[in-house]
């Protein structure tokens, strides 16, 4: 064995074991959050850092955030989210792939409509403003759990590489072995986006009902679930957008069979 050779091995070998030990330490703290809820997370550090480095007057920036514990968070919020975002969440190991099927074929379909209507242009003219707008990519369906969504907002970044999806399924298989489903919705529920620095069931409900996150009705319950996949597109149309309050009839119809931990 020649040296090169030696030091490709012991590189292999501190990667492999760096790899672990960065594995050790989301472990690590995701046991503490049995206990422990966590303060933060990356997601909401990254938006902190985005506000102070491109707004003018970041220091005019309003963050909203209150911890509320699961038994006060309305139990229509909690069937709401449910129905809207992750439907078989008590059953599922942490991936529901079914829904990851069904958002493979709905994109892949997406494309293929895309390109068929991809305007023709002619080789002696130039691409009109209303060619490159009819010319847009086909919107990406995802289908992530909520126990996912939960994993990249608290460790990972927002970029979507194959190396950070692996990640992510690595994480979900933590939270789901250390952490009841009660828990990790706890979690949830206190961390996801619901606007600009609007963060948690709680600052939600005080955001757009002026009331407590306890005592949420359907109707409004139904109306913060579907905002979620969009929270920022819809704050500003919040009151307005008709599409909003059709997703959220929808939503509130499917309450009532859904099963909550």
């Amino acid at each position: 064995m020649n040296a090169l050779s030696k030091k490709l091995i012991r590189l292999g070998l501190l990667c492999l074991v760096a790899v672990m030990a960065l594995q050790l330490f989301f472990l690590c703290r995701i046991v503490m959050m049995r206990w422990i809820a966590p303060e933060s997370t990356s997601f909401e550090r990254s938006n902190i850092y985005i506000v102070a480095t491109t707004k003018q007057e970041p220091w005019r920036f309003a963050w909203r955030q209150t911890w509320m514990p699961y038994e006060r968070i309305s139990v229509n919020l909690k069937r709401a989210i449910i129905a809207s975002e992750d439907a078989t969440f008590t059953d599922h190991d942490g991936v529901d792939w079914g829904a990851i099927e069904k958002a493979w074929d709905k994109n892949q379909r997406a494309e293929k409509i895309a390109e068929k209507n991809k305007p023709k242009v002619s080789l002696f003219a130039k691409k009109s403003v209303a060619s490159a707008k009819l010319a847009r990519p086909p919107k990406t369906v995802g289908g992530s759990t909520i126990t996912q969504q939960l994993a990249k907002n608290l460790f990972l970044s927002g970029e979507r590489t194959y190396l950070r999806k692996a990640q992510e399924y690595v994480l979900v298989v933590m939270l789901e072995a250390v952490l009841s489903k009660e828990r990790i919705y706890e979690i949830y529920l206190n961390h996801v986006e619901w606007g600009e620095g609007v963060f948690g069931a709680e600052a939600a409900s005080q955001r757009y009902f002026r009331k407590s996150a306890a005592k949420l009705d359907a109707s409004q319950a139904s109306l913060l679930a579907v905002m979620l996949p969009r929270p920022k597109y819809f704050e500003p149309r919040f009151s307005s957008s008709a599409y909003l309050q059709h997703q959220a009839g929808t939503v509130q119809a499917r309450m009532g069979g859904v099963d909550i931990p």
